[in-house]
């Protein structure tokens, strides 16, 4: 169950590029969420100039500002804030913006608090995902287990195993193949006694860039 977000720009700008960054299939690091989530009246909030500058450009918004995503401009002050500092504790910095794409397996924003279901799932969107993750030149892809629980209840991605089969240093995989390699993290919006793990796997990502 989801709120589709009500605004027509936010739609219009998702419905045009139903990811952020760099296009998936051009990317080395590919993150895949849930949904893209924005407060009600961001329509009427000083940052929505940024936000749709975001959506209509994510690498040279990023090289601009010099922060992956408006929410963490000193500007706004709404939620949102802790998914995105914590995925900023990788360290990557605005050089590494056109080798890194976010998507999410619902293709349009949403509004309010989110439980997903399999029936809420776009099978032509969840196609167009597993194509960027199996059959781009995208090295790096990364899953929370929510939303990989819901991939697999999709039926759409018959490589994804119940759990992760491999190691890699502090980060758990579901598939390594040539040059691909499918890793499981904690959802950065997790805090408190998940915060020493996040912190070993934004360092081990970390590590991939010079790869």
């Amino acid at each position: 169950m989801y709120q589709k977000h009500p605004s027509k720009k936010l739609n219009e700008l998702f419905q045009e590029k139903p990811y952020q960054g760099v296009s998936p299939e051009k990317a080395k690091f590919l993150f895949v969420g849930l949904d893209a989530n924005y407060a009600e009246n961001i329509e009427s909030q000083n940052i929505f100039d940024k936000v749709v500058e975001y959506h209509s450009d994510g690498v040279s918004f990023w090289q601009k500002y010099k922060v992956h995503h408006p929410f963490l401009l000193n500007e706004y002050r709404g939620d949102g804030k802790k998914y995105h500092k914590n995925f900023a504790r990788i360290g990557f910095q605005e050089k590494d913006a056109n080798s890194i794409s976010f998507i999410e397996i619902l293709p349009f924003p949403t509004v309010g608090r989110n439980k997903l279901e399999k029936s809420d799932l776009s099978g032509n969107h969840l196609s167009q995902i597993n194509d960027w993750i199996m059959n781009s030149d995208v090295k790096f892809v990364f899953i929370s287990s929510g939303v990989a629980n819901l991939m697999r209840k999709s039926k759409q991605f018959s490589w994804l195993p119940e759990k992760p089969k491999e190691q890699f240093k502090n980060l758990r995989m579901y598939r390594q193949g040539e040059n691909k390699f499918v890793f499981s993290h904690l959802h950065f919006s997790n805090y408190g006694k998940f915060e020493k793990q996040m912190l070993l796997e934004a360092e081990t990502i970390r590590e991939l860039i010079k790869y």
